[in-house]
């Protein structure tokens, strides 16, 4: 158990590395200064957007809590929820509006949650798991760190 706190706390040592390892003087930036490729979406898509980033960070607490646990089935069953079958709940039209990049890594991250769901049930290896787990959050990493949702503007009265 102790060996799993450990190795949790380290692979979330590694995504803050990897997020600064992209751009080493990025906390040098002036404020307000963001070169990342701005999508521009509607209020709605950018909703499904945004829901679709929490559906994931929701599947990836399931996964890092039932590695603790050594539940691999579980650890399978939070994979596959994100798996392919949660890209057709993107309406096609928002899909194609997506810059190509954009989408390949995103169908990337899908077919990488799916096997990760085929091996937790075949292998039953918590180390391995998290080792895959690991390359794909790094996908997420390179992702927000290249692309950016712009916030539409606040209600003056707020």
């Amino acid at each position: 158990m102790k060996y799993q706190a450990i190795a949790l706390a380290a692979l979330l040592g590694l995504y803050q590395n990897a997020a600064t390892a992209q751009d080493p003087h990025a906390h040098h930036q002036a404020p307000g200064h963001d070169d990342r490729v701005v999508l521009s979406l509607t209020p709605g898509e950018r909703a499904v957007i945004l829901e679709e980033m929490r559906m994931f960070l929701h599947g990836v607490q399931k996964m890092t809590g039932a590695m603790g646990k050594q539940d691999m089935p579980a650890v399978a069953g939070a994979a596959r929820d994100m798996g392919q079958k949660m890209v057709h709940e993107v309406p096609p039209a928002l899909r194609e509006k997506l810059p190509m990049a954009f989408r390949q890594l995103g169908f990337s991250v899908h077919r990488d949650f799916d096997q990760i769901a085929l091996d937790a049930d075949s292998m039953k290896d918590v180390s391995f798991s998290l080792n895959q787990l690991s390359a794909v959050l790094q996908k997420c990493v390179s992702c927000h760190a290249t692309y950016q949702i712009q916030v539409p503007a606040l209600n003056a009265r707020h």
